[in-house]
């Protein structure tokens, strides 16, 4: 394809050839787009250089403006606008940013804005404004809080949305949606403003998204280029990844597997990897583990202290920061993280990733992949580690994934009247709006296009009155209106919305800190209040003994002490991705084979025989029931491999619909392959009613029946009406409690019960319980397909290789991690494993 080789182009081209390196197409492609003010959704493996088209695109319009002076010229307004999810990729690309300005000779600033940024440098930024500023959505719409603030958008000419795959599916996607109809909007008014008075020509604001692994490109690019009301274009590398998975096999597969127990056992099996590579990064799903994880290393290998890091969310920024740096330079031989470290802009040395247990989903696990080979060409290699046996039919799932190339799609929210609640308040602490000029505005966006007159009515009333149920109380009267603009006039209310201006609600974190002075990290309230002075607990790799609790700040001091408690977070666990289940079906068709196409189906012959003889092994298209009675009970098992949050769904249908044949009560457990019923009397499911049982028919009504989806909804409520701003969580340093907020919330949502039946939040809450924590889309398919599978009904004499895990998830909530090992340990020598 032959490029318009403009002078920017020239120039970028010659620099890349001293380094003896040449574009990539879908780079040149990307040039050629920004050339001619086109909008596009930027899609390449890993390592590739997204970030570069883009930026460099960026770069080269800004030489053909200025082809004479592009070296001299300063002081040049906002010209990139780099919208980036996470606060650790934001110092990476900025230090990329400059390296090239620099060798380019080019005067641009590059600036950065997120929680981070101190008050003096987000100063200097409005005085003088820089040429490319790096921010996260958060603080976009903290910017969009100032007054004035369009005079800073007012030379920009590109946005770009940086992991638009991260963004899209969550209420942070939402918030750039919004931020981006608004800066638009303030552009072309700024630019028809120009025109009049200079008749200058229009220069286009173009919008780029960029984004690694995401199985629904053309939805992803059209919910990004909505507010633009143009159709774009997907600009798409076909350049080879390869990705190499290895599984890392225990010496003897346990025919009884159950979640957790492998891990941290097969510590020794990771030390010669990380000994034999330069950098290696250790995924672990949750913090918690991160802590474990960290601790065993250091006891397997306790010469590697120093060279072994830890980091996640909660540990404090300068140490997070610090890991970042060193893992740049290469100081580190191995870090042992969470999702904060999935994304990166060139981590170079990086040479290895280990991944301990499932990523639940194919887009994730291959993200990880990519922090290692993070360049053009090179091969990415990922260690699976399985946290027990079954585990392994994860990897060879995962591997097929990768070689049919498919990846999971994200769906978009739509109307999150939270999210635009919280909005409409931020313009009104700036300048105000016109109502009438909004609704066009925000109707532009995927989000709203669905949003109808009456509920923008409601959402109005909302904001200026506190609606039908809270009229009453001033608190909730935020915006007036001043000849026709409709503001947010009382500082104190000013002051309170900005302080919690954002869409990620966790539980009141409080920062933990020596009594010596030195910051450590936070720690979540509901965890450590259960704590006595003088327990021990880790935190940042550290062994730390708890002094007291005051003023939000959790004291303590270091302990030698060998045993401590290992914190957990909340929100830990992440369901089985949709194609991740399907895939996993499909390898059990590969069970009892004499030669497999994965290893990983080999390895599992003794259990899936020991599987085989006391029941069945399902195929892809069969639904298996097992029906077992021990001295707990009578239990039944189903296995639909379609992620604990589906199962916990349909375990409450199941209960409920056989408890319409008769009179019976249930206790239930469940992970991501299957769920238990367990009932003291026998269990009337058979062959005469398996199929009704399992029928999509009055889904939604046996739902509502079944499920407490009223108590699902008070819950999910309490987050929407922190975001809505019905909620105050209290000023810095004092915190509200997390019951205290869930008290708040709960009173909120029965006076609108009660006097406010159509509440656009209350209404919302139920959406969200119904399309996230039941996923009722994918339930209502999953029972499509059980329909035209078979059911193979079993009634073992024992438990089962697969319902085994199931059965040791039920006994956890009950039993301390000791007491559990003991129980499954006798339950095993029971079984004959």
């Amino acid at each position: 394809m032959a490029f318009q080789k403009t002078i920017g182009y020239k120039v970028v081209e010659k620099w890349l050839e001293k380094q003896g390196r040449r574009p990539f197409l879908f780079q040149s492609e990307t040039w050629e787009a920004i050339h001619l003010g086109e909008s596009a959704l930027v899609n390449a493996p890993t390592g590739y250089g997204k970030t570069f088209s883009v930026f460099l695109g960026a770069v080269i319009q800004f030489i053909n403006d200025n082809p004479n002076d592009y070296q001299s010229k300063s002081s040049n307004g906002l010209q990139l606008l780099w919208i980036t999810p996470l606060r650790a990729l934001a110092k990476d690309i900025g230090r990329a940013m400059e390296e090239v300005i620099g060798e380019l000779g080019i005067k641009w600033k590059v600036g950065i804005r997120n929680g981070d940024t101190p008050i003096s440098e987000r100063q200097r930024q409005k005085k003088n404004v820089p040429d490319v500023l790096i921010i996260t959505p958060e603080s976009l719409h903290l910017l969009l809080a100032q007054k004035g603030y369009a005079l800073f958008f007012k030379s920009l000419r590109i946005i770009a949305v940086d992991e638009w795959h991260e963004l899209l599916g969550s209420k942070r996607g939402v918030q750039v949606e919004l931020a981006i109809s608004r800066i638009i909007k303030v552009c072309q008014l700024y630019q028809e403003n120009q025109n009049s008075i200079s008749n200058n020509q229009s220069k286009h604001l173009s919008v780029f998204g960029i984004s690694a692994t995401v199985g629904n490109l053309e939805q992803a690019k059209n919910v990004l280029l909505s507010p633009l009301e143009v159709e774009g274009r997907i600009i798409q590398a076909s350049l080879p990844k390869i990705t190499k998975v290895e599984s890392i096999f225990p010496d003897e597969i346990e025919k009884y597997p159950w979640a957790g127990h492998l891990g941290i056992k097969l510590v020794d099996k990771i030390v010669p990897i990380i000994r034999n590579s330069t950098t290696t990064l250790l995924f672990i799903n949750t913090r918690g583990m991160t802590e474990m994880w960290y601790q065993a290393l250091l006891t397997a290998a306790p010469d590697l202290a120093g060279a072994i890091a830890i980091h996640h969310g909660s540990i404090e920024q300068e140490l997070r920061q610090w890991v970042e740096e060193a893992l740049h330079t290469g100081t580190l031989k191995c870090v042992v993280c969470t999702a904060s470290l999935d994304l990166g802009v060139d981590f170079r040395p990086v040479e290895t990733v280990i991944q301990v247990g499932s990523p639940k989903g194919v887009a994730r696990f291959l993200q990880r992949a990519g922090r290692s080979g993070h360049q053009p060409g090179a091969t990415s290699r990922i260690y699976f580690l399985p946290t027990h046996s079954l585990e392994l039919v994860e990897a060879a799932a995962l591997q097929e994934a990768i070689d049919l190339g498919i990846v999971e799609s994200r769906q978009p929210m739509l109307l999150c009247f939270d999210v635009l609640i919280q909005y409409l308040c931020t313009i009104a602490v700036s300048d105000g709006f016109r109502q009438e000029l909004i609704f066009d505005e925000v109707k532009t966006t995927y989000c709203f296009k669905e949003m109808t007159q009456d509920e923008w009515a409601l959402i109005l009333q909302f904001i200026t009155s506190g609606g039908k149920a809270l009229q009453q109380y001033d608190d909730y009267k935020k915006v007036e209106i001043v000849d026709g603009i409709y503001r947010i006039t009382s500082r104190r209310m000013a002051m309170r919305h900005r302080m919690h201006i954002g869409t990620i609600v966790s539980d009141a974190m409080l920062k933990v800190k020596f009594m010596t002075g030195g910051y450590i990290g936070v720690i979540e309230e509901w965890f450590i209040s259960r704590l006595d002075p003088g327990t021990t607990f880790t935190l940042a790799g550290r062994n730390l003994e708890l002094v007291m609790i005051k003023d939000m700040t959790v004291l303590v001091k270091k302990s030698n002490a060998k045993k401590t408690i290992v914190p957990s977070w909340m929100g830990g666990r992440m369901p089985l991705s949709a194609n991740l289940g399907k895939l996993l079906r499909e390898q059990f068709n590969e069970a009892g084979k004499q030669k497999n196409k994965r290893k990983e189906i080999s390895a599992l012959k003794p259990l899936f025989d020991l599987q085989s003889s006391l029941s069945h092994i399902p195929k892809d298209n069969e639904l298996l029931i097992e029906q077992i009675e021990t001295k707990d009970g009578f239990h039944l098992f189903v296995f639909p491999f379609e992620g604990r949050l589906v199962h916990e769904a349909m375990a409450a249908i199941l209960a409920w619909r056989i408890s319409q044949i008769r009179p019976i009560s249930f206790s239930f457990a469940m992970n991501d392959y299957g769920f238990e019923l367990l009932s003291d009397q026998p269990i009337p499911v058979d062959d005469t009613n398996v199929y009704d049982l399992f029928s999509p028919d009055n889904l939604f009504i046996d739902i509502q029946r079944s499920v407490n989806s009223t108590e699902m909804a008070k819950r999910k409520f309490r987050d929407i009406a922190v975001i809505g701003g019905l909620i105050f969580q209290g000023y810095p340093g004092e915190h509200k409690k997390a019951r205290h907020l869930q008290s708040s919330a709960s009173l909120l949502f029965k006076v609108f019960q009660e006097y406010d039946r159509d509440n656009l939040l209350m209404r919302q809450a139920y959406q969200e319980v119904f399309d996230q924590q039941m996923e009722e889309a994918r339930l209502r398919e999953m029972l499509d397909r059980i329909q035209s599978s078979s059911i193979v009904l079993q009634f073992p004499e024992k438990l089962t290789p697969f319902c085994f895990p199931i059965k040791v998830d039920s006994m956890r909530e009950n039993l301390s991690s000791e007491k559990l090992e003991d129980r499954i340990r006798k339950m095993q020598l029971h079984l004959g494993d």
